[in-house]
């Protein structure tokens, strides 16, 4: 990088980018950023080239999560500003900080229907925290400084910097600044004394509390705070999908996954609790079901660092806008130590009725919580999992037993298909010294397997298993349980056999594409399991491998994820099997 006072716009983007603590660029270039790619190559971070812009995004998404920093990526205009659009509102319903930087036509072209132009502050504003339109080379180093201030300040989320090319191009002087202060935008907040004091007051009250942990949890880093108040006041701790790692599922206190494909366990012990103390989450649709009748025995404390999200889909007793860590750090030496036997020994009964379990439905064909445990195994439950979406991300969630904070990345509000290959590159090359492995479905996995390409040329000993039903598995389930097994469209087989048909291991290679194949041919190893003795020794080849590697595992196609609470329908719906 030059160091000259008087620069273009695109080397002090690259400046301002070295100095906002960028570690690494993803991305995809165009003609409307060839300034800007023409001077990253002297930048003091690596250039990660994806195959596609959402996948470009969705790596530096998977950095994002998998380290708290923000992720960046740099895409041209018009289509590959377009192509972030996903990526962009996969990260912002999950609060996670990522800078896009899109390319834009000269100022003076804007409005032309120039060729690539695209609105993309209007385009982007819908799913992102907020967005610039640069309009001088003077105000690229400011705009950069304050775009990673608002993706990393308050609630997490991407931020849009769109830079006209005239802009990339022409002289500046300008610095970065040493501070960023934002007029209009403080969301720092703090408990009062009030709050804290009556928050002890309900803890210590409580005969039936639960802790609800969701990722503002692992956003905060209060993973460690939050069992410091279950182990002292005897509280027992559900998640959300989004907060699974932030407390350990191994501990006896544990009470794993909460909502729709959560255990019973979690779902009966909010449901009767007459305390729930939520951290950082959202009290999405999938987790309480009927507003109306879920948790009708508890009092709810709120506690996330969003103000809208207090009240906005229960009501509260108790709202306190602040960091989790902050509130957890300061009210722990007012909370009085408790065991609460009768509560405990009414959820310890509960485990032992109703636990998570599955039994192989025919013989010799691999059941898909198989799979999940066998990478469990495989990994010691030390991994970072990426999953895409689908069934076997509930399995994952299910059948992965998390423990560590930033281990299990998974698109929860957006549920975007094709998230899972490429957050696992990101994952990766945030993490060198970690195990990362991809589950995904056939379904999503030819949506941006493109990216396969991207590990192998990287040498990143990431492990992708493609656990593979021949279907679209969550909407068949769907249509198989509420719309009398019409399976329109979510057949994915050669044959178009229908998905109640018991799996012929003989007619395995109906499937189509050949993921073995299609592995091989980007430069990954790969390997397919169809018989249930081969399971775990094959995830313990792949996953032992320091090449990128890929399996694909065949499973029983008419498996479903259970427990399950239909949508809309209280915990006393829940069902089985």
């Amino acid at each position: 990088m030059k160091r000259n006072t008087e620069r273009t716009g695109a080397e002090a983007l690259v400046e301002s980018l070295e100095k906002a603590g960028v570690e690494v660029l993803f991305g995809y270039p165009g003609g409307a950023v060839l300034d800007i790619f023409n001077v990253v190559t002297d930048a003091h971070f690596p250039f990660v080239l994806g195959r596609h812009e959402q996948g470009s995004v969705h790596m530096a998404d998977g950095y994002a999560r998998s380290t708290g920093k923000p992720g960046v990526c740099l895409v041209t205009s018009g289509p590959g500003a377009a192509n972030t659009v996903t990526g962009l509102a996969t990260a912002n319903i999950d609060g996670v900080p990522l800078i896009v930087i899109t390319g834009q036509v000269s100022l003076g072209l804007i409005g032309t229907d120039a060729f690539q132009e695209a609105d993309t502050t209007g385009i982007t504003r819908a799913v992102s925290k907020h967005n610039f339109l640069v309009r001088s080379a003077d105000e690229i180093p400011e705009t950069v400084a304050q775009a990673f201030y608002i993706a990393t300040h308050g609630k997490p989320g991407p931020v849009v910097i769109d830079i006209p090319k005239n802009c990339q191009q022409a002289l500046t002087s300008v610095q970065y600044p040493e501070r960023v202060s934002l007029r209009a935008y403080h969301p720092e907040s703090a408990a009062t004394p009030a709050e804290l004091n009556r928050l002890a007051k309900l803890i210590n009250e409580a005969e039936r509390p639960v802790i609800y942990a969701g990722g503002g949890v692992i956003a905060s880093g209060a993973a460690k705070d939050v069992a410091n108040l279950a182990h002292k006041a005897g509280i027992p701790v559900a998640t959300t999908l989004m907060g699974l790692g932030s407390f350990d599922e191994h501990d006896e206190l544990s009470l794993r996954l909460a909502g729709m494909h959560g255990t019973p366990a979690a779902n009966w012990a909010l449901n009767e609790a007459d305390l729930i103390i939520a951290l950082g989450v959202r009290f999405s649709d999938r987790v309480t079901g009927k507003i109306s009748k879920y948790a009708p025995q508890a009092k709810i404390v709120h506690v996330d660092c969003d103000p809208s999200s207090i009240g906005k889909n229960v009501a509260v007793a108790l709202g306190i806008v602040a960091d989790v860590k902050d509130v957890l750090t300061t009210v722990g030496s007012r909370v009085k130590s408790a065991t609460h036997p009768e509560w405990m020994a009414k959820i310890a009964k509960w485990k032992r009725e109703r636990p998570l379990g599955w039994k192989p439905m025919h013989e010799g064909v691999i059941m898909p919580q198989a799979v999940i445990e066998a990478v469990d195994k495989a990994t010691s439950g030390r991994a970072v999992v990426v999953t895409d979406v689908g069934q076997h991300q509930m399995w994952s969630a299910q059948y992965f037993r998390h423990s560590i904070p930033r281990h299990f990345l998974t698109s929860g509000g957006m549920g975007t298909m094709g998230f899972g290959i490429p957050a696992a590159i990101g994952a990766a090359i945030a993490k060198p010294d970690h195990k990362v492995v991809a589950i995904c479905g056939d379904g999503g996995a030819q949506m941006t397997f493109e990216e396969v390409v991207v590990a192998v040329e990287h040498k990143l000993p990431v492990t992708f298993i493609v656990v593979n039903n021949g279907c679209l598995g969550m909407v068949r389930q769907w249509q198989e349980l509420f719309y009398k097994k019409n399976y329109s469209g979510s057949i994915l087989t050669v044959r178009d056999r229908p998905a109640n048909e018991h799996l012929d291991q003989d007619l395995a290679c109906d499937y189509l594409p050949d993921f073995v194949k299609l592995a091989q041919a980007h430069g990954a190893e790969a390997y397919r399991v169809i018989d249930p003795a081969k399971l775990d020794s094959t995830i313990a080849k792949a996953v032992s491998s320091p090449k990128t590697t890929l399996v694909e595992v065949i499973v029983e196609p008419r498996a479903n994820v259970y427990p399950m609470i239909p949508a809309g329908k209280p915990v006393s719906e829940m069902v089985f099997d």
